[in-house]
């Protein structure tokens, strides 16, 4: 039995035929989208939990700072007040405050170029023996600090060194290893042939430096300084045995009021008051942290005005 040859189909009946829809990983409703929506809500989790295990011991600091009796069993302070605050001032709370902020910006001042300049040499090669100097850079961190500052208040006072000097001194030493080793890594990612190619267009070595290095390299300078600025701020044992006493600071005034009793709002005052300024700089360095703009002139800058 001969078979019949199948109809002819035309270009309209191919169009008509309703078209079976593909389906893509990336497309709503796949397993991909899904995974990364779970993924982001478990992101968002995180970081709430995070922060909130972070902030959570500062709400008895803020009902402390403003309460003037809180006694057992009261959830809440029995009588609101600011006499934290005026007990605060009375003990010095606002010359020690700056004595710690005066510190604290020296140290920053003085570590941070300092590091800077061994962290180049050591990631470039021009220093003898980087393992060894690396290894010395460590030193005042892998030493006990109450055994080292006793051994260096020794020879400072041998050596008729100030307090206030042999202090800055000190805390600067204790910096420089977070202000290097900071550095060490934002110099292990720079790329120096911008600079060679601003030398090889015809910029002096301070052009080079002020116009194409230091831009580069703001964020890892801007983090190494807010180091060196916890450093100083954070510092309670070489400042009570170098200082002598002679340099009253923040850490100095909430240890001796936290060693009393009774003076609960006192010390929560002060406490808030001693992360106030660490918690402005972070917040400045976070903005520093941002990639160079178009206002910064670059090696491009240069070729552009040669060509």
């Amino acid at each position: 039995m001969a078979m019949k040859p199948p109809a002819p189909v035309s270009t309209a009946d191919i169009l008509a035929r309703p078209v079976a829809r593909i389906r893509l990983p990336g497309d709503p409703g796949s397993t991909l989208t899904r995974s990364r929506a779970s993924g982001r809500t478990v992101r968002i989790l995180s970081t709430m939990l995070v922060a909130g295990w972070f902030l959570l011991p500062f709400a008895p600091l803020g009902l402390w700072a403003f309460a003037n009796d809180w006694s057992f069993p009261a959830v809440l302070p029995t009588e609101w007040g600011f006499e934290g605050l005026t007990s605060g001032i009375r003990q010095g709370a606002l010359p020690a405050l700056g004595h710690s902020l005066t510190l604290s910006l020296l140290v920053a001042a003085i570590a941070t170029p300092l590091g800077a300049m061994g962290a180049r040499a050591l990631t470039f090669g021009t220093v003898r023996w980087p393992r060894a100097v690396s290894l010395a850079l460590l030193a005042p961190i892998a030493l006990p600090p109450f055994a080292a500052v006793m051994g260096l208040n020794v020879i400072l006072l041998r050596a008729y060194v100030p307090p206030t000097a042999g202090l800055l001194l000190v805390l600067v030493v204790m910096a420089i290893p977070y202000t290097t080793f900071t550095m060490r890594v934002a110099y292990a990612a720079h790329d120096i042939r911008y600079e060679e190619e601003a030398r090889t267009l015809g910029a002096s070595r301070w052009n080079v430096l002020w116009r194409i290095h230091l831009p580069l390299v703001a964020p890892a300078l801007a983090r190494a300084a807010f180091l060196a600025f916890l450093v100083g701020w954070s510092d309670y044992v070489v400042t009570i045995v170098v200082g002598g006493g002679q340099i009253v600071t923040l850490p100095l005034v909430t240890a001796s009021m936290a060693a009393g009793i009774g003076n609960d709002a006192t010390v929560a005052v002060l406490s808030l008051s001693a992360i106030v300024p660490p918690l402005i700089l972070l917040a400045l360095a976070g903005l520093t942290g941002r990639r160079p703009g178009t206002n910064t002139r670059t090696a491009d800058s240069y070729r552009g005005e040669q060509e």
